[in-house]
């Protein structure tokens, strides 16, 4: 039976690529990766586990985003929430996010596929060494514009919502801006994703029905898929059942 899932899984993956290969594919794409610890509880192991296993699925994701043509991914990597975990977890999670910033400044993949990199969120809360790597990734992709990266990290959706309303208010108060002038456009200029469109597509592993928090404005119109896997063993198959679902639905917009 272990032989044959090899052969089996490649064809039912090819089998998913020929049905959504030709059809529309969202631009922008949301991604909470969650279930990191509970993955690792399932192996009894300590949460670092999960979160240095769930970091390493990020580039094979990235991959299948670019296979498909997806201009945009903003992935929800850690919430202003969670810095209320444990000292030694969040300590290692801020190590592994710096790792990853640090490898993506020298990525060839990030590279050759000309990645822009952007961090956004609450960016003050994150530590030094961190805060460098994060400079000198967006630094060495600012020039790219093939695709984006968004990490979204120290992110909380009504933080960000309340960052643009005080932005707002300060304009307001300097005569900048007319508060009879104040409309949507206005309020997402000046939301940590300003200039980037909305996402099409949400997708949250490890079976949670929720968004907590992720991109709360963004997500009005937004297409949600929830994947009953933990994100470290997330497949290509359950990537592209996201996608097929994502087609199959028809996007009315409130109409």
């Amino acid at each position: 039976m272990a032989n044959m899932m090899g052969p089996i899984y490649h064809l039912y993956s090819w089998y998913l690529w020929r049905q959504i290969k030709d059809n529309s594919m969202p631009n922008h794409v949301g991604i909470i990766l969650d279930g990191n610890r509970r993955y690792a509880k399932q192996r009894s192991q300590e949460a670092d586990f999960g979160h240095t296993m769930g970091a390493e699925r990020i580039d094979e994701v990235l991959d299948w985003c670019f296979d498909a043509g997806i201009n945009v991914v903003t992935i929800y990597a850690f919430s202003t929430e969670n810095f209320s975990r444990k000292k030694e977890e969040v300590q290692h999670i801020m190590e592994i996010a710096q790792d990853r910033f640090e490898t993506v400044a020298r990525s060839e993949v990030v590279h050759r596929h000309q990645v822009r990199v952007r961090a956004i969120g609450q960016l003050s809360l994150l530590p030094p060494k961190l805060l460098a790597a994060i400079s000198e990734a967006e630094e060495v992709t600012a020039g790219y514009d093939k695709f984006q990266l968004n990490v979204a990290i120290g992110y909380g959706g009504r933080t960000e919502i309340v960052d643009a309303v005080k932005r707002i208010a300060e304009k307001v108060q300097t005569g900048d801006i007319n508060p009879m002038a104040i409309s949507d456009e206005i309020i997402e200029q000046h939301l940590y994703t300003a200039g980037i469109a909305d996402p099409e597509l949400i997708i949250r592993t490890s079976g949670e029905e929720r968004l907590s928090g992720f991109l709360l404005w963004q997500s009005a119109y937004s297409e949600l898929y929830f994947a009953d896997v933990y994100w470290p063993e997330i497949r290509k198959i359950d990537f592209w059942r996201a996608l097929r679902t994502f087609q199959r639905r028809e996007r009315r917009f409130g109409n």
